[in-house]
């Protein structure tokens, strides 16, 4: 089952927090049209920084392998090599220029579909106490997308094992 990553923008200057119609799912996993047209996908989604590092490298790997006297069959190759790393990274670079653009993820959503990640998502979020505000999950760096952690509101005890032991300091 597909899993979502969901994502709320800066709220604009007259709100305090971002509209909810604003918010962006993320698909994780292959796409299709990435793949097929990587950089017509690019621009629909407005992924500038990411098409002009396509473009570059497209470019750059094309050029010198036609100047290293490689065969077209194997430059073909190259370019389904590229395009399949398109595809298959496409929604890591899509919550890369949204992580930059200090767009916050709001968590992650298991569903079949978009319209039932966005109902799943939607019911947690509503039954939310008022008083609550919506916490972004930690994000590592840009480069990295963001994980849930669990999160323990007490300092662990000196009692809590991690690990294979049942008991602190017991032996094998």
């Amino acid at each position: 089952m597909p899993t979502y990553t969901v994502h709320a923008p800066p709220p604009r200057q007259a709100e305090s927090v971002s509209a909810p119609e604003r918010f962006v799912f993320v698909r994780d996993g292959f796409y299709f049209w990435a793949f097929l047209l990587a950089p017509l996908w690019l621009l629909v989604r407005r992924l500038w920084l990411a098409l002009l590092i396509y473009v570059v490298l497209a470019v750059v790997i094309g050029l010198g392998l036609r100047l290293l006297g490689v065969s077209s069959m194997m430059r073909g190759v190259a370019e389904l090599l590229i395009a399949l790393g398109i595809g298959f990274e496409a929604s890591s670079i899509w919550r890369w220029t949204l992580a930059r653009r200090r767009w916050t993820m709001l968590g992650f959503v298991v569903a079949e579909d978009i319209e039932m990640a966005e109902r799943r998502f939607f019911t947690e979020w509503s039954e939310r106490p008022l008083a609550e505000a919506p916490r972004a999950v930690r994000q590592p760096g840009l480069s990295e997308p963001g994980h849930a952690l669990s999160v323990r509101p007490e300092q662990p005890l000196s009692t809590d094992v991690i690990g294979l032991f049942p008991e602190p300091e017991a032996r094998r």
